[in-house]
């Protein structure tokens, strides 16, 4: 009897392929084309992506991407290419490692080519985002289901949606901020991606996510709303660093518009300098590699924000990255799927 194949892909969002403007370009034409990124109709996407925001922004956030940009390339794949070395050797037979970018290189496309051509009977994809968003997780899951879709022979295949509440995940994010003290600074703010209020809408069938008191606890019609996903994941990391109900606070970045979940990162950590808070700790649970949304936009541009409010420190925890604890416990995560 033949034995089974277990493929394993790693889905991130991707990067542009360098620090240019015109890599920038090409990599936010496809990321923000994306209709479960940005959910207008057709020709009003078109209209608003194409000749609107990517001529403006590409320029802007190819500066963002040069000063963030190392010796080895972009942090986020150089991050992830590294987490997949050190999984496949901990895995060793269980399962063959690939990794594939939603928008950009390495492509999805070509992880999927090389899974075909290895013949495997079985496929697991693990997108890297613990909270469950439809422009996250879901877009990675469509664009893999899209691919293999074309294939005559489709092996068994099995999606990990989300993991923010898995005790493995839990520990090694703990353990990362552990590191920090986090006991030591007068606060610690917990920073997620943001998203617009309508796809938050979305995932809560006839319940308005404005109504919604997820962040008090997870509420039953919580299973794919991503605020509800982020507040628990605050909780958890909280109870198992015992911190202080008074000393941490949850709040969201990277917004393009007003309209987008609140509270407001830069606006919160604005007003805890106004309150005397001088040494800031922040924490970036939705992301498991450091990119550019943790390394410049916390770790420089709201550093600077904290530091002209009256702020004296503001110190960004580490995302997990390829750290030993995150590879144990993707093993964990990853155990009864294999």
């Amino acid at each position: 009897m033949l034995k089974d194949k277990t493929a394993l892909l790693l889905v991130n969002v991707g990067t542009p392929n360098n620090p240019s403007v015109q890599a920038v370009r090409r990599y936010l034409f496809q990321f923000l084309n994306d209709p479960r990124v940005i959910d207008l109709p057709w020709l009003a996407r078109k209209i608003l992506v194409n000749l609107i925001i990517v001529p403006f922004r590409a320029p802007k956030s190819a500066k963002l991407y040069q000063r963030l940009w190392t010796d080895e390339g972009s942090p986020l794949l150089t991050n992830t290419l590294r987490l997949q070395e050190k999984l496949q050797k901990s895995l060793d037979s269980q399962a063959d490692v690939f990794v594939g970018m939603r928008y950009q290189e390495p492509s999805i496309r070509k992880a999927a080519e090389s899974i075909k051509e290895g013949g495997y009977t079985r496929l697991i994809v693990l997108p890297m985002f613990p909270q469950y968003a439809s422009s996250t997780s879901g877009t990675a899951s469509q664009a893999v289901m899209e691919e293999i879709g074309k294939w005559n022979t489709i092996p068994h295949v099995h999606f990990i949606n989300q993991f923010y509440n898995h005790p493995a995940f839990v520990d090694a994010f703990a353990q990362r901020i552990a590191a920090y003290q986090p006991n030591t600074y007068d606060f610690v703010l917990f920073s997620y991606h943001g998203l617009p209020n309508n796809h938050n809408d979305k995932s809560h069938p006839g319940i308005p996510s404005a109504q919604c008191e997820c962040e008090k606890a997870m509420p039953p019609h919580g299973q794919f709303c991503y605020k509800a996903a982020c507040y628990e994941t605050t909780r958890l990391l909280v109870e198992k660093l015992n911190l202080q109900g008074d000393k941490f606070t949850t709040a969201f970045q990277s917004r393009l518009s007003s309209n987008w979940m609140q509270p407001f990162t830069d606006k919160t950590l604005n007003k805890l300098a106004q309150k005397g808070i001088k040494r800031l700790l922040v924490v970036a649970p939705s992301f498991t590699a450091d990119c550019l949304e943790t390394t410049d936009e916390i770790g420089h541009e709201y550093k600077k924000e904290f530091m002209a409010a009256g702020g004296d420190q503001l110190t960004l925890v580490e995302s997990l990255n390829d750290s030993d604890p995150w590879v144990d416990a993707l093993k964990q995560i990853l155990a009864s799927h294999l």
